[in-house]
């Protein structure tokens, strides 16, 4: 098995994986003045929400029919 060499800058090491994800403690989120205002403070609204979803292609959703049954299984498995 061939070796690949070790990433030297940022960019490199994000090539390879994926971006770290920031996580956030619910005091953060409290100190912040509560959800809606830290999300607020992260640039987030419900009209960028919106958009985004809108972005999104129509396959990445389930059907009705999809739904029905994931959500079937998820009550069997209980």
């Amino acid at each position: 098995m061939k070796k690949t060499p070790k990433a030297t800058t940022q960019t490199e090491r994000y090539q390879y994986q994926f971006r770290p994800i920031k996580s956030y403690s619910a005091e953060d989120v409290l100190a912040a003045g509560g959800t809606t205002a830290f999300a607020h403070k992260m640039g987030k609204t419900a009209k960028t929400l919106v958009e985004k979803m809108k972005e999104t292609p129509k396959d990445s959703f389930l059907t009705d029919q999809e739904m029905e049954s994931a959500l079937k299984l998820l009550r069997e498995e209980k």
